[in-house]
């Protein structure tokens, strides 16, 4: 009894939150990176999972993500500016999330948060925001926020690094 409890225990102090990532073409031919499960009518859909949990960063740099998340809003149409702004964050070695805006629940989340006027790149790092691609902007959000100005060695890139 005692040890079917302690194996309970273990069990569920082992468990990492996962995240799962989807890959498809739409309709409409444009590459989908996405969070949540693509349509029925989606071709080429792939599904990648990763462990969330993420205590290989340096130590700043989790305490600056615990306190201050980044993430970026991108859509399907933005490519220049969208990878621009993936490529200033994995320089530096920022963990972010990265929101792709498709359906109309998220483009009211992003009204939201940007209060109002909608475009992407938009970044939020904590309560901060900053609308369109402006590398000294952003790294200047990034500073304030306690992140490291180059990324470590071994760091591996957040966002979508394929549009």
């Amino acid at each position: 009894m005692m040890r079917a409890a302690l194996v309970a225990c273990l069990s569920l102090l082992s468990t990492v939150a996962v995240a799962q990532t989807y890959r498809y073409v739409d309709p409409a031919g444009r590459t989908v990176i996405s969070d949540t499960p693509p349509p029925r009518q989606a071709r080429d859909v792939s599904k990648t999972t990763g462990s969330a949990d993420d205590s290989t960063q340096p130590y700043a740099v989790r305490q600056a993500s615990a306190n201050f998340p980044v993430t970026l809003y991108t859509s399907a149409e933005c490519l220049k500016e969208c990878k621009e702004g993936r490529d200033v964050l994995n320089k530096r070695g920022i963990p972010f999330t990265e929101k792709m805006v498709q359906k109309p629940e998220d483009f009211e989340e992003l009204k939201k948060v940007a209060g109002g006027e909608v475009a992407v790149p938009f970044l939020t790092v904590g309560k901060q925001s900053f609308r369109g691609i402006n590398a000294d902007a952003w790294n200047n959000l990034l500073d304030l926020a306690g992140y490291p100005k180059a990324a470590p060695y071994g760091s591996k890139p957040s966002g979508n690094p394929l549009q």
